[in-house]
């Protein structure tokens, strides 16, 4: 079932911004524009991950573009000082492609971690929150153990509740499926559903073709990075 909402704010806007997508080759993109509002649901797919890396980095202000320039809810990255710009990536929730875990802390620290840095919400409700993301996500409770003592699919359900956790207005996902069990991706859809009915903005970036052809993810636009630009694909 389609998402059909009313026309949002935009939340991530990309003006004429020109990323390097190869560090190695150092090769750049063309002049890639995008406009992202709440409730969408943008696929895109690549052709390698370093592609994933420069377009989902730069979405959260973590890179500056070469040119032009990348608005998170209407401001500009390059233009916010430190401390507002680390504020704002409270609003962003990430899955990342190898997982960014720190492995001397426990799952569940680094699941809370963003939001007790980047947020002044009460813990009290942050713990809520978590565990009944947990519990969607089918995780075998509270996972308090280290990273090392963990599946790859069970640390990717827990990815998935760090990405999810505190309501974001952005949620950026790399290979959200990657490791994930097939049984678990119907929650993974659900989430997302819930997401984009409050309001969210979701980027989802893959090399798959398996899951760029899965009729079952409700993506409301399709693009390809092809020959360094942004591509719109009819749906």
């Amino acid at each position: 079932m389609t998402v059909i909402l009313e026309k949002q704010r935009v939340v991530l806007q990309l003006q004429d911004a020109v990323l390097t997508t190869d560090p190695y080759a150092r090769t750049v993109s063309d002049k890639l524009n995008l406009e992202v509002c709440g409730g969408d649901l943008f696929l895109i797919r690549v052709e390698q991950s370093d592609q994933i890396s420069a377009l989902a980095d730069a979405c959260a202000g973590m890179i500056q573009p070469l040119q032009g320039a990348v608005y998170f809810l209407g401001r500009d990255w390059q233009d916010l000082p430190p401390d507002l710009a680390n504020a704002l990536r409270g609003r962003i929730g990430q899955v990342f492609i190898r997982g960014n875990w720190i492995h001397n802390i426990s799952v569940m620290e680094n699941i809370l971690l963003p939001q007790l840095y980047h947020t002044h919400r009460f813990i009290a409700r942050v713990l809520e929150e978590a565990a009944e993301l947990v519990e969607r996500f089918g995780l075998p409770g509270v996972p308090e153990g280290l990273p090392g003592d963990f599946t790859p699919s069970d640390l990717q359900r827990a990815a998935c509740v760090r990405a999810f956790l505190g309501r974001p207005a952005l949620i950026l996902l790399r290979e959200p499926t990657d490791g994930l069990r097939p049984e678990f991706s119907g929650a993974l859809i659900q989430t997302i559903r819930d997401a984009r009915y409050r309001g969210a903005a979701v980027i989802w970036m893959t090399m798959e073709g398996a899951v760029w052809d899965d009729a079952t993810i409700p993506a409301s636009h399709r693009y390809r990075l092809v020959a360094r630009n942004l591509m719109e694909v009819d749906i």
